[in-house]
């Protein structure tokens, strides 16, 4: 079992920045997809960013060009820098990750609220 906790949500004012990070219970090496996705009320959940296989990466249209995703393997943590952030990125993000011959994993989530 693989266990991952979100933090780094929080309320921000469009055009600001804020870091997500995922932490990870084990290995990140292990992770063959591990990726953000966010859903906001009264919406399907949305993929955001993910990697793929540890270096092909992939960013929603309208995400590309403001958040990037990355990864730290001395901490097993994978994070989501998200910059010029606007209202309707107003969600709850999870992070999730895929293991071959394990399973699919994801957190509990972290709210994060864009003003205008």
């Amino acid at each position: 079992q693989v266990q991952l906790v979100e933090s780094g949500g929080g309320l921000v004012q469009a055009g600001g920045s804020l870091r997500l990070s995922c932490a990870a219970s084990g290995s990140i090496f292990s992770f063959n997809v591990v990726g953000w996705h966010r859903q906001a009320p009264g919406k399907q959940r949305e993929l955001v960013a993910e990697i793929i296989s540890g270096s092909s990466t992939s960013y929603a249209d309208s995400v590309k060009g403001r958040f990037t995703i990355s990864r730290d393997y001395a901490k097993n943590t994978v994070f989501l820098h998200m910059n010029n952030l606007k209202p309707e990125d107003t969600a709850v993000y999870y992070c999730n990750a895929i293991i071959a011959r394990s399973g699919s994993y994801s957190g509990q989530g972290t709210q994060v609220t864009v003003s205008s």
